[in-house]
């Protein structure tokens, strides 16, 4: 099942720089997305959706492929070609993949103006690693799918504190740490 997790940021811009880092945790074969989405609240409150997938150029590509084989099959893979793309470009931009953009245009509604966030729709990723990453950056978490531990963990790395380990609880990662000698 993946997990949703929405975080906040001070400014427009660090929210895109977020989204290449947790690409480049992708790429690393660390993170397992489903779908990213940064979104921004301009000076006027105007909300906007930077999909990390282009919907369109992909149906586009779809229906250039489907058409190619029809045409074939019908003798005209021009036409074929420039069918299918249309097609699925007008596909592309209907269908709403992953993250709900209603669902994230109403939580961005919430953001004071000039902020960004980042909306991750995650099916595999390792807790500790990717908290480690996203702390450098800061930011508040707005919405979480995640389990009551691991949203702490989150919101305590973000903020910059640090836990004594992501898989135990609070109470017990406080009695687990050595106590220090005495003078």
């Amino acid at each position: 099942m993946s997990e949703l997790i929405a975080i906040v940021y001070p400014d427009q811009h660090r929210a895109k720089v977020v989204l290449e880092v947790v690409q480049r945790l992708e790429y690393a074969h660390l993170v397992d997305l489903e779908d990213a989405c940064v979104v921004t609240k301009d000076a006027e409150g105007k909300v906007r959706l930077h999909q990390s997938v282009n919907m369109v150029a992909r149906g586009a590509l779809g229906g250039m492929f489907w058409g190619t084989l029809i045409g074939l099959l019908v003798l005209n893979p021009l036409v074929g070609i420039a069918t299918g793309a249309v097609a699925g470009a007008a596909t592309g931009a209907i269908v709403d993949h992953g993250i709900s953009d209603r669902f994230m245009r109403e939580l961005a509604e919430s953001m004071a103006r000039e902020r960004s966030a980042i909306f991750l729709l995650v099916r595999r990723a390792p807790v500790d690693k990717v908290t480690r990453e996203l702390s450098a950056y800061g930011g508040r978490v707005l919405h979480t799918s995640l389990s009551g531990e691991h949203e702490e963990h989150l919101r305590v790395s973000l903020s910059g504190a640090q836990m004594a380990s992501p898989r135990l609880p609070l109470a017990a990662a406080a009695v687990s740490l050595p106590s220090s000698p005495r003078a």
